[in-house]
């Protein structure tokens, strides 16, 4: 995967996510999913995961994360959701302000999970498919936990079995160690 192409993966991935938290129209299910966080560190993982090297995999892992945030903050201040250009200048300061844990964990999330995705493509290693499984699995009950958990409650179970069929796809589909160290 080249720069250009996580580029573009992340604004899409960001801007959608964003778009789909704000059609309220479509249900809760909608704003549920878009209040996701795993999915924001799969994304680096499967970037990381096209690296043949551990350097690309974190810097690929970092551009496809630093692309979706700018895709989600572009979406949150755009026409589609009523802003108009002209204001966008007086309300990004407040956007990036109230983001900063997000920003601030993504900026030690994307290069680790791009990493993660390089050590489950070289084969050596299953602790990156526990921690992409455990990303998935585990935060619905970290959300019921800090009573952050919104409805409807199949969303939430639908992650854990996603998580559960991303280990076993993982585990699959795991290459042998043909990668250098390097």
């Amino acid at each position: 995967m080249d720069a250009l192409a996580a580029i573009v993966i992340g604004l899409v991935f960001g801007g959608g996510d964003q778009y789909l938290g704000s059609r309220i129209a479509l249900g809760a299910w909608a704003v549920s999913v878009s209040l996701m966080s795993a999915p924001w560190l799969v994304l680096p993982f499967l970037a990381g995961a096209r690296a043949v090297r551990p350097q690309r995999a974190v810097a690929l892992g970092s551009i496809v994360t630093a692309a979706a945030l700018a895709g989600y903050f572009a979406m949150t201040l755009s026409p589609f959701e009523g802003v108009r250009l002209a204001t966008v200048p007086g309300f990004l300061p407040g956007l990036l302000q109230s983001n900063l844990p997000v920003i601030a964990g993504a900026v030690v999330t994307a290069p680790l999970y791009g990493y993660l995705g390089w050590r489950w493509r070289s084969g050596r290693r299953l602790g990156p498919v526990a921690m992409v499984a455990g990303a998935l699995c585990l935060e619905p009950v970290a959300r019921l936990w800090y009573g952050q958990m919104s409805q409807p409650a199949l969303v939430w179970q639908l992650e854990i079995a996603a998580g559960l069929a991303a280990a076993l796809a993982l585990l699959a589909l795991r290459p042998r160690a043909t990668i250098s160290p390097a």
